[in-house]
């Protein structure tokens, strides 16, 4: 589909694209950069890349598909740095989990014949680094495409071809509606995980020991989704600030009303609440976005 396509940023999203485009024969070259000699050098051995470059000119060169896998607040900063390496007519993408502050910082920078579709692939597990990517993290998981005013019909529809060629399935939104969506199905989720594992934590009359120690099923959870990243998640909640405060306006109004029925012994409440939240939890698995196994098919480790 590609000649060359260049990652930047080689982390488990960017490893994972090389590995699934690499099994999908996407690319005749895949070159790869990260601002971290470290990560370069362990990316190198694990060896999903062609070719890797300490400098971002050297692998943006000759790109057709640009894709930007760093945490959102880098973005600014690298449209700046490769915007007189960009070939006339390349794709410059990214896969990052806001967009309208995205399409904010990258598009002042993006040549007039370079075609900006933002992108956002929705997969991902706690883990990070190079080591972490694997070819299978996108399939049958969805991407959103959101483009730009004006975007080329035609490139919009290359990008969507590659990420369906990734595994993905595809859709098309505008990106303030994305940045909404995701607040409530991404960013207040680990607004809420972070902020319940710190309360555990500073829970005088409980041990940190005692926390670790007999951790249930919701609690592991909890700090399944707390382990992720911290500058990719400061960089998310930083660049959604107006969609996340929406939705947390409206989750503290609902949770006042469970703190109010617990307080009621209202079990018809707690009851009605508790059989919503299964209802949408089965319908996640049943259109394939989770499974019903123990432990919700995730190791015990």
């Amino acid at each position: 589909m590609f000649d060359k396509i260049a990652i930047i940023g080689l982390g488990l999203i960017g490893s994972s694209i090389a590995h699934a485009a690499r099994r999908g024969k996407l690319a005749k070259e895949i070159a790869g950069h990260d601002a971290s000699a470290d990560v370069l050098e362990r990316a190198g051995v694990v060896g999903f890349c062609d070719t890797l470059h300490a400098d971002i000119g050297d692998a943006v060169e000759g790109g057709e598909l640009v894709i930007l896998c760093t945490p959102v607040g880098a973005y600014r900063t690298i449209a700046e740095q490769i915007q007189q390496h960009l070939e006339e007519g390349a794709i410059l993408s990214d896969v990052g989990s806001v967009k309208g502050a995205v399409i904010r910082d990258v598009t002042p920078s993006v040549p007039l014949d370079v075609h900006f579709i933002p992108a956002h692939p929705i997969a991902g597990t706690e883990f990070s680094g190079p080591e972490a990517g694997f070819a299978t993290l996108f399939d049958g998981r969805w991407t959103i495409l959101t483009p730009v005013p004006n975007s080329d019909p035609a490139a919009v529809e290359k990008l969507k071809s590659f990420w369906q060629g990734l595994g993905s399935q595809v859709d098309v939104m505008d990106a303030s509606h994305h940045d909404l969506v995701l607040a409530i199905t991404s960013h207040l989720p680990h607004l809420i995980a972070y902020n319940i594992v710190g309360t555990a934590r500073d829970l005088e009359e409980v041990t940190e020991g005692e926390v670790i120690k007999y951790s249930a099923s919701g609690f592991r959870d909890f700090t399944r989704i707390a382990s992720s990243d911290p500058t990719m998640w400061r960089d998310v909640f930083l660049n959604n600030r107006a969609a996340v405060l929406e939705v947390l306006s409206r989750f503290n109004d609902d949770l006042r009303v469970l703190q109010k029925a617990v307080e009621d012994g209202d079990g018809q409440v707690l009851f009605d609440t508790f059989t919503r939240g299964r209802a949408i939890r089965r319908a996640i698995i049943e259109i394939g976005q989770d499974t019903s196994a123990p432990n919700f098919g995730r190791n015990k480790s």
